[in-house]
């Protein structure tokens, strides 16, 4: 049976105790049924991982024994920062979930002139609280020990001023594929639009920024989709992917 992996925001060191927060420790006794005297492992995104030992579970906590530290690392030689404009429905959710398993290093949600979503205030906030917990869910099932940054809502003019990167893409439908080749990066800054792709205005600026327009084929990729693609692609050229 696979030992559960959980993340906490806590300082963790050997030998010592800790009562996991609420939302970990309600998984822990409700969802998966673990009782006093089960194993698992935890993380806190700074590094490695920890085996830990259940020894009390309560109404609304769950206490763990801290075991001994490993230095696993998962983390792609390739970091790519995602600016991926937001999208309708669940789209969004599902991005997050699987760049994060793909090993993104940061995402950045972005408004362009055809985003659909309006969100602002409070309701920004609450929806970067719940893509974090989208992030962390994910790092917890595919083994990352860091979790990728999931930064405020921006505007894509804003991005485009500040985002840094050794390389930087704009994936667009009308671009042409690029074959061309292109010195080993560190660090990679792609650009994603809307359903509705990005206006030949916005492509423009992102050129004018530095940013070279990439294609990945004939067909026309979702909003979903694209950022899945083309970063499975950049992972296998320069990260960590390989079919070997």
């Amino acid at each position: 049976m696979r030992i559960p992996r959980i993340y906490t925001g806590q300082a963790l060191s050997k030998g010592t105790q800790r009562e996991l927060e609420q939302g970990p420790s309600a998984h822990i006794a409700r969802a998966m049924r673990m009782r006093a005297g089960d194993i698992l492992t935890l993380f806190n995104g700074r590094g490695g991982e920890y085996a830990a030992t259940i020894n009390a579970v309560g109404k609304k906590f769950v206490a763990v024994d801290i075991g001994n530290h490993r230095d696993t690392d998962t983390e792609s030689p390739l970091a790519i920062h995602l600016g991926i404009t937001i999208s309708r429905g669940d789209r969004m959710d599902w991005v997050i979930q699987k760049a994060t398993e793909l090993g993104a290093h940061s995402i950045t949600p972005l408004l362009s002139e055809r985003t659909e979503v309006k969100l602002k205030g409070d309701r920004a906030a609450k929806k970067r609280l719940h893509w974090q917990q989208i992030a962390i869910a994910a790092c917890e099932q595919c083994g990352r020990n860091r979790l990728p940054e999931i930064n405020p809502l921006q505007s894509l003019p804003a991005w485009l001023d500040t985002a840094t990167a050794d390389l930087k893409l704009v994936l667009h439908h009308r671009a042409l594929v690029t074959e061309e080749a292109i010195e080993s990066p560190s660090s990679i800054a792609l650009l994603i639009g809307p359903e509705g792709g990005l206006s030949e205005a916005e492509i423009g600026l992102a050129e004018n920024a530095g940013y070279q327009s990439l294609g990945l084929g004939p067909r026309v990729m979702r909003t979903e989709t694209a950022p899945l693609a083309a970063m499975a692609i950049l992972q296998s050229q320069w990260g960590d992917m390989s079919p070997g």
